[in-house]
């Protein structure tokens, strides 16, 4: 077996994990959660407009303040949606376990024992700038 007929093997064992069927039930439950889809177009349709408002020859402060308060609100709603909240999870969950996965055949790429390497557990926020290294 080539290595990657063996990546697809570590495929299909990602999809029958707890993390990957947790993270694909709660995206099922908020792509049928209807009040959740019109808010999330909603709030991309709000992005759009304060896009096009901000980019006017001549912005108008009282309509771009106006659309920035309703993006607030409306990006508050999505992330108080019990679906979203459990959908959050389920992601980090996932991004978690994938994130090991890479470690590992980063670690293992490097020339460390793929029996003994460790990815190390850390929180990552995503920003570089406050980071003291990845690895």
């Amino acid at each position: 077996m080539d290595v990657i007929e063996l990546t697809r093997e570590l495929g299909k064992a990602i999809q029958q994990d707890d993390r990957f069927i947790a993270y694909d039930l709660a995206k099922q439950a908020n792509d049928n959660d209807t009040e959740l889809q019109a808010d999330m177009e909603r709030f991309s349709q709000l992005r759009s407009e304060l896009g096009s408002a901000m980019s006017a020859e001549e912005p108008d402060k009282d309509k771009i303040g106006e659309l920035d308060k309703e993006i607030k609100t409306v990006y508050q709603k999505i992330m108080k949606n019990p679906h979203m909240i459990v959908f959050e999870g389920a992601q980090q969950a996932l991004e978690n376990l994938v994130n090991n996965i890479q470690q590992i055949i980063t670690l293992c790429a490097n020339g460390e024992d793929p029996a003994t390497c460790q990815p190390q557990t850390s929180s990552c926020t995503g920003s570089c700038s406050t980071c003291g290294g990845c690895g």
